[in-house]
């Protein structure tokens, strides 16, 4: 399977042969479904907590006597039913956290790639290097590819400070390196625009 190749100016500068290992793999969604659910479920704190009426500090005197007051019977002023009382059938901290073994994750991984290649959603940099961090350049390359407010997620091979911060004030565009591609981000990042390097890290990394 061969790509185009462009430079940010979106100029063809030539053709990428991809893995058909990692870039031709049949769709599973039910899979990446699966994959993208656990992800999100792991990043879930479960760190919620209030407290029962047995750990509301206080309440350890009856109110009032039992009888012969007229009002209704009360055994303590943490009760739920009393302001400042403890909470019925409380939320506590709890684990949300779901296993994905390694195999699940690399399949998964590798038909979201090859989607984004069969939908022509997979753009490959000859290279991207910025001077400096400056938005308006990554806004003008975004722009050569008509892609301008649209959801994109830049792959560079390695963590590229400048193409981090020049992208950050741009809504919609987002940066990571090829080694922290997952399933979510590739789902719900719209189009790819990887580098050649970040393309061979992740065949790399992804084949069998």
């Amino acid at each position: 399977m061969k790509v185009d190749t462009y430079n940010t100016a979106a100029k063809k500068v030539g053709t990428l042969e991809l893995s058909d290992e990692v870039f031709g793999a049949d769709y599973n969604e039910a899979l990446i479904h699966q994959v993208v659910v656990a992800q999100l479920a792991n990043k879930r704190q479960g760190t919620k907590s209030t407290l029962t009426r047995s750990e509301v500090r206080g309440g350890g005197k009856k109110p009032w006597r039992q009888k012969g007051t007229g009002r209704a019977r009360q055994g303590s002023i943490r009760s739920p039913q009393w302001t400042k009382g403890g909470v019925v059938f409380a939320p506590k901290p709890r684990d949300f956290s779901q296993k994905i073994n390694k195999k699940m994750k690399r399949l998964a991984t590798i038909s979201a790639l090859s989607a984004k290649v069969r939908d022509n959603d997979f753009i490959v940099l000859d290279s991207l290097e910025l001077a400096e961090a400056k938005t308006k350049l990554v806004a003008a390359m975004l722009k050569s590819f008509n892609l301008e407010d649209k959801k994109v997620l830049i792959v560079t091979a390695n963590n590229d400070n400048n193409a981090v911060l020049a992208a950050r004030n741009i809504q919609g565009a987002s940066v990571t390196e090829a080694s922290l591609v997952n399933v979510y981000d590739l789902v719900a990042g719209g189009k790819c625009i990887v580098t050649k390097e970040a393309v061979a890290l992740i065949e790399e990394a992804y084949k069998a």
